[in-house]
């Protein structure tokens, strides 16, 4: 392998590439890799030497901390293909203080905005041809840390691993654009104030795929989960945050602690008070939602996140009851924000907030 260096990260290079082995007219979402990731690792109070090195297996043994114990934290970013020339990263820097907040929760050391940033620029450059062109994908980046001392206590680990792994991706939710179909959970909740659900950790994914299988069997898309405490007020969707628009005005779940601190999220409300909507971050029960939709003013539902960008939903289920939303179309709105997101992420929409990253590709 040819070893050279970047300012702060040592770099291996990939030998040959496995790109010609991927149909990049047809990606599944988090399927296949590209050639390279990033590790560093964490011991004696201190992160290493940061590599960015061939993507492959990591060697781990059966006493490893995280498989007993769970400390682990990762993020989910994107990067999208403007020319030739460029690639943009979209909001890295929110993202990156997202990932320290999630780390601090979790008794995991926080990492520096430089070697993240650094660590994706020199990631976006070796594998800028796993970048998909075509409107509607995008190169998905997953940053993770967790711990890997070998030792079973119950008690912070002393060391761990911190990577970045990459990966070309079509639509998350296989109905594409088109409305999704939420139900509320009788049995189960995902997150309590106080607890970890405000962290971006795995077991609060884990926890949730038992409610969230139910629900696919039933026929819906995913759970629409309530608060744990009198099961009554919405927090969020399974992979994403929550938006309503009842007659002008765009109602979201205040963050209550339990409530992840969604990027695309905050982008919605960015752009809607920008477009002169009144906007509310507060509490909002299902029941208001239901009643909402019988006096004909909830005018549109849709989900916000990293991974489908805008999700309309069609269809909420409660208790019995279902309520559908626009008559199965996708609402004006949902489809402005859509456009206007991913139209500053594609680089064919003016960035006037500043979220856009650009990485010039080296000529």
């Amino acid at each position: 392998m040819n070893t050279t260096m970047a300012s702060i990260i040592k770099v291996d290079k990939a030998a040959t590439s496995r790109i010609q082995e991927v149909d990049m007219n047809n990606l599944d979402f988090g399927r296949c890799f590209t050639d390279h990731m990033f590790e560093m690792q964490y011991e004696s109070n201190a992160w290493k030497t940061a590599h960015v090195k061939p993507f492959g297996p990591i060697q781990i043994t059966p006493a490893l901390n995280v498989l007993h114990y769970g400390q682990a934290v990762f993020e989910g970013m994107k990067a999208f293909y403007v020319d030739e020339h460029h690639i943009n990263l979209f909001r890295p820097d929110v993202h990156h203080a997202r990932f320290n907040r999630s780390c601090r929760r979790m008794c995991i050391p926080e990492t520096s905005y430089e070697v993240f940033i650094e660590a994706l620029e020199t990631l976006i450059r070796l594998d800028a041809a796993w970048v998909p062109q075509k409107r509607g994908t995008a190169l998905y980046i997953r940053p993770f840390i967790f711990a890997n001392e070998d030792y079973l206590a119950a008690r912070v680990s002393s060391t761990y691993a911190y990577h970045i792994i990459m990966s070309p991706v079509g639509a998350y939710y296989a109905e594409g654009f088109n409305p999704v179909s939420l139900t509320t959970s009788p049995d189960f909740v995902r997150a309590v104030p106080g607890g970890t659900g405000e962290a971006k950790t795995a077991g609060n994914y884990a926890a949730s795929f038992l409610p969230a299988q139910q629900a696919q069997q039933d026929g819906f898309t995913q759970v629409l989960w309530l608060d744990a405490i009198e099961h009554k007020y919405i927090e969020e969707v399974g992979t994403m945050n929550i938006h309503f628009l009842i007659d002008d005005t765009l109602v979201t779940p205040s963050l209550s602690g339990s409530v992840l601190s969604g990027i695309t999220r905050d982008s919605v409300i960015q752009l809607a008070k920008q477009w002169e909507y009144e906007v509310q971050e507060r509490r909002v029960s299902i029941d208001e939602i239901m009643q909402a939709s019988a006096d004909g003013r909830l005018k549109e539902v849709f989900g916000s996140g990293t991974a489908a960008v805008i999700s309309p939903v069609g269809l909420i289920a409660h208790k019995g009851q279902e309520i559908q939303i626009g008559n199965g179309k996708i609402g004006p709105l949902a489809e402005r924000l859509y456009d206007t997101i991913t139209g500053i992420q594609y680089g064919q929409i003016e960035d006037r907030f500043g979220w856009t990253h650009p990485v010039t590709l080296h000529p």
